[in-house]
């Protein structure tokens, strides 16, 4: 089995030392590296090109968000997965549009950063519950139905139901398990959801299902 290789970033030692013991739990897991500040993250990246930088946000030197772009700028190919105490909107969309594939908060079972590091390298978005509120309510309340947008192509009743438990923050493993199909035709109604409604991604999909009303707020509870 090919292991995912991670490197962490974050200023505190006792927060490294315990995220790698947990990480490294996993047999498909594997730490390559750890960086104290934004400038050595960087660094990491372009030397060890990891698979997942796991990047906090306050860090010396270079703050995470900066440390982000610079990483999806020479490193493209590694998934930044954001792990933090901070909420602030300033902060959850600036990383997000620096390039950030996931953003979790500290208060997190371990289970679930597992799982989220698993996520992302499968290219998949993942956001703490209380974020993706934050990205969703943002969007509905930011703007009205965007003038000279096409009318998006209607979907159907299964695709309905894929993009309703993606908007919950299902992957596409438990997406699969739940309607009772593989992933791989999880993934193909996604590339349909996503061409229909010409999204990037998972948020931008849910985000124009809800304007067109075709999913409502309470369904993404």
């Amino acid at each position: 089995m090919q292991r995912i290789r991670i490197l962490l970033a974050d200023d505190h030692a006792l927060v490294r030392e315990g995220t790698r013991e947990l990480l490294e739990r996993e047999s498909d897991l594997e730490v390559v590296a750890e960086a104290s500040d934004g400038q050595e993250t960087v660094a990491l990246a372009v030397q060890a090109c990891p698979d997942v930088a796991l990047v906090d946000i306050a860090m010396p030197k270079l703050n995470g968000i900066e440390a982000t772009r610079k990483i999806k700028e020479l490193c493209p190919s590694t998934a930044v997965l954001i792990l933090t105490a901070y909420d602030d909107d300033q902060y959850v969309f600036a990383l997000l549009e620096a390039g950030a594939a996931g953003y979790l908060l500290k208060n997190v079972r371990g289970r679930n950063l597992v799982e989220a590091v698993r996520a992302v390298h499968a290219g998949e978005s993942v956001l703490h519950p209380v974020i993706a509120r934050k990205v969703i309510d943002h969007f509905t309340r930011s703007a009205d139905k965007p003038q000279g947008l096409d009318e998006p192509q209607p979907l159907t009743e299964r695709e309905l139901d894929v993009l309703k438990l993606a908007a919950k923050g299902m992957s596409n493993r438990d997406i699969a398990h739940h309607l009772d199909l593989s992933t791989r035709t999880i993934q193909a109604h996604l590339s349909a959801i996503f061409g229909k409604l010409d999204a990037g991604s998972r948020t931008e999909a849910v985000v124009r299902a809800l304007r067109e009303g075709w999913i409502d707020l309470d369904e993404t509870a």
